[in-house]
């Protein structure tokens, strides 16, 4: 315990963080600052941690060993002794705007963070394989099961130790990489090159081709090495800054500093760092600790959309309510909202960081090409289950990549932290710090007695009584206790999130339309259709003389095609239900389900409303392959303490994968027009209202059929996850449980008219849920104990007969022996 660091904890806690009132200047704490040409005109400018921390102590030394007194060199490079000429003082090619940038930050944040900088190349978040491979995937599945893209060259480190993490963490991970080794792969090749302005008769004959087009406009925009778009919301800074520099949904700059433009967007919000509960942010007066959950969204917001998600936030085709103004909701993200239930961690006050670790975000070093796949957490690493706390439970416990639940001796907790997080804020760990499922300390959450701590990023110590305690303490409701331990193949196979997820963003059907005509081929076009590569984009970055660059503007990176996205329709409620990669059921939502129209150069549509096949013999396709429209295993971030009916799983066709309110077909012409009652359209002049989409024989909610067959994919990344099948859905369905009673009611039986006709006269025939539960408990205790005293009567006769014949049996023969 670092008694000084607490104390400074507990002061700002207690004072409201008023000591950080405002962002204080640097020169009227380090005078000699004054000195440097950058202070000539940033002499308002924000300290970039706070005055007093050891970070900002640490800068201002190095910068006057560098012979700047301001610091300012240490991350921007630069020349600080010119004063006058901006072109001087940020000339050359080693001035930074963006310190953060990877293509430069090894020089910059990597003087002190080093490891964090080396495993970025790695990371999920730089290399975007999984949405490559699913994108790939929706459009025939090209490069089948492999992950085999990433925006840039990379592979992993040969030395299994330049893993970062524990020991027991590292041979966890070698065990999923044999399990899952399309994955967890050594190395990744980098995305073609879209089709370009002289390749486009290639489409006429592979229109799968456009799925490049697609990643490098869309999809891939949000990777690290770039500082992406920048529209509302869209706002962020590069590399390390993506994070760690705080830009407002407006990108617009609120601070001190006279020399950056106040009505000029793309710049952070203020010139401060945030990271830890450690580093104070300042802006308008009012301070914060940690990384905002709206700087996540900042990409965050497509796909799963968990990062709204967890704000309360549901996308929504309509611009309503309108503004103060009358105007239209303002777009965020280029998308409108409405407000729905936030997840309690949300409502508690809890940040992205709270619950995702340092090697989730960072990387560990090496290549996990899906979303799940560097993700070390589950939800009893904090709160146990009822028989058990976390601390007693195996490594492993709801991450198993298995269809069983992991065994193993009690995991115990942590006592230090890892090496490479040293610069974090060092927690008191009391009795340990948790360990994750995979083996790592959980450094921010710590056991105490039979507690838990969860040190927020922004300061608070939420204190949480594990499911164990709760249930000793009888604070568990009665159907928490019957779906935990009285199912006990609830927690053996299912996800907690299953249950607890309120909510799950589904939308159904992805109609992507990408227009490659050109003016030069198409005579009735006026403009040629274009669109920018984000991929190409960064890689421009590469050129020695665009390294040093802290965006993409102004970059020559137009390729042909314009996409635009549709969807057939929009739900929220009760999501369906399927096995994720971990073998446990989990939410499933559509990921990629792409309906495509391509647009030719000259005008003309190569395809429209299509949706293209697996290979043969792919996710039970059988030889004409699987509609490659992908349901995709999700943990919704949508979680409260209250679950979902056991009816909404049930009794849900739509949980079992069966399609929402049965199927319906989507491959058939509609016309609506005056018409007969036989359904013949009168008007010669009629028009379609909507055009079939070729092979859709069912619902986009619908992924297998009762018979288990399977009619689409469910999460092609990884071997086990699957729609339900036959003997599961079985196994699972209790829909017309009602009729089990209700068909004998009021008078299908002698015995039932009568109690029926009793309980009539006497006034107690259930009117609410709470009556009919209590009859229904009584009838199974009285169904029960009469059974159960039937049996044991008869037993007991049984017993006692034969010791009687037994007695009259051996009087007979002494009898006779006299």
């Amino acid at each position: 315990m670092r008694l000084p660091r607490l104390l400074f904890s507990l002061i700002l806690v207690l004072a409201g963080f008023s000591m950080s009132a405002q962002a204080d200047s640097l020169v009227k704490h380090f005078p000699q600052a004054k000195k440097s040409g950058c202070i000539a005109c940033h002499s308002q400018i924000e300290p970039i941690r706070e005055i007093g921390s050891k970070m900002l102590d640490q800068i201002m030394r190095r910068g006057a060993a560098m012979g700047d007194p301001a610091g300012c060199v240490v991350c921007h490079r630069g020349n600080p002794a010119e004063t006058k000429d901006k072109a001087i003082a940020h000339g050359g090619g080693d001035f930074y705007p963006d310190p953060g940038s990877p293509w430069v930050n090894k020089e910059t944040c990597g003087q002190c963070h080093e490891e964090q900088v080396r495993v970025q190349w790695q990371s999920l978040m730089m290399t975007e394989a999984g949405k490559i491979q699913g994108t790939c995937w929706s459009f025939g599945a090209l490069t089948g099961y492999q992950h085999k893209y990433a925006n840039y060259a990379v592979q992993n480190p040969k030395n299994p130790e330049d893993r970062l993490g524990t020991a027991v963490y590292r041979s966890y991970m070698e065990r999923l990489k044999k399990l899952e080794p399309n994955v967890f792969v050594d190395k990744h090749e980098p995305l073609p090159d879209a089709v370009g302005f002289d390749e486009l008769g290639k489409l006429e004959q592979h229109p799968e081709l456009a799925a490049f087009t697609y990643i490098r406009q869309e999809c891939n925009r949000c990777h690290h090495a770039v500082k992406g778009r920048q529209k509302r919301g869209d706002f962020r800074g590069m590399g390390c800054s993506s994070c760690h520099i705080p830009y407002s949904n407006e990108g617009l700059y609120e601070g001190d500093d006279a020399s950056i433009p106040k009505d000029e967007t793309g710049h952070p919000l203020t010139h401060q760092i945030q990271g830890t509960r450690e580093a104070t942010v300042t802006v308008h007066g009012t301070s914060y600790h940690g990384v905002p959950v709206e700087t996540c969204t900042t990409c965050h917001n497509r796909g799963k959309r968990i990062g709204v998600s967890f704000q309360g936030l549901m996308e929504t085709p309509y611009t309503s309510p309108f503004t103060s103004s009358g105007a239209d909701q303002p777009g965020l993200h280029t998308k409108h909202y409405i407000a729905m239930q936030q997840d309690i961690h949300y409502q508690k006050g809890m940040k992205c960081q709270d619950c995702h670790t340092s090697v989730e975000v960072h990387g560990d070093g090496f290549l996990a090409a899906s979303n799940l796949a560097p993700v070390e957490i589950e939800c009893a690493d904090c709160h146990g289950t009822p028989d058990r706390f976390p601390w007693e439970l195996p490594l492993g416990y709801m991450d198993e990549f298995a269809m069983e639940p992991a065994t193993g001796p009690p995991r115990g907790v942590a006592q230090e932290q890892l090496p490479h997080t040293w610069a974090g804020y060092e927690h008191e760990k009391h009795d340990g710090y948790l360990l994750t499922a995979r083996g790592n300390p959980y450094e921010n959450v710590a056991r105490d007695g039979d507690e838990v701590i969860v040190y927020t990023a922004e300061g608070k110590d939420l204190r949480l009584k594990p499911l164990k305690k709760l249930a000793a303490e009888k604070k568990i409701s009665q159907r928490g206790l019957v779906a935990m331990l009285g199912v006990t193949k609830h927690l053996e196979r299912m996800e907690c999130y299953t249950c607890h997820a309120t909510w799950t963003p589904q939308c159904y059907g992805c109609h992507i339309k990408v227009d490659y005509r050109q003016k030069d081929r198409c005579p009735e076009c006026r403009e040629s259709q274009m669109g920018f590569d984000w991929v190409a984009a960064g890689r421009r970055h590469l050129e020695p003389e665009h390294r040093t660059d802290g965006g993409e503007s102004g970059y020559a990176a137009l390729i042909p095609g314009k996409v635009t996205e549709q969807r057939s329709y929009l739900r929220w409620e009760d999501p369906i239900l399927g096995i994720n990669g971990e073998g446990r059921v989990s939410p499933i939502a559509p990921g990629c389900q792409p309906s495509v129209t391509i647009i030719g150069a000259d005008g003309k549509p190569i395809i429209t409303n299509h949706i293209f096949r697996t290979p043969p013999g792919m996710e039970g396709g059988g030889k004409s392959g699987q509609l490659a429209i992908d349901m995709s295993p999700t943990q919704p971030h949508t979680m409260t303490k209250n679950a979902r009916t056991c009816e909404s799983c049930h009794a849900s066709d739509k949980a079992l994968g069966l399609g929402i309110g049965g199927p319906r077909r989507w491959d058939e012409r509609h016309f609506v027009d005056l018409e007969t009652t036989d359904g013949t359209i009168l008007s010669a002049q009629a028009q379609p209202q909507m055009e079939p989409i070729e092979n859709l024989t069912h619902d986009w909610s619908q992924v297998v059929d009762r018979d288990g067959n399977q009619v689409a994919t469910v999460g092609h990344h990884w071997q086990l996850s699957r729609p339900f099948n036959k003997e599961e859905m079985q196994h699972m369905s209790r829909e017309g449980t009602c009729l089990a009673c209700h068909r004998e009611i009021p008078d299908g039986s002698l015995a039932v008219s009568f109690l029926h006709h009793v309980a009539q006269y006497t006034g107690q025939v259930p009117k609410t849920r709470e009556q009919h539960s209590s009859l229904v408990h009584k009838i199974v205790l009285m169904s029960s104990w009469t059974q159960f005293t039937l049996v044991v009567t008869a037993v007991v006769g049984v017993v006692v007969g034969g010791a009687v014949w037994y007695r009259r049996r051996r009087r007979r023969y002494r009898t006779g022996e006299a």
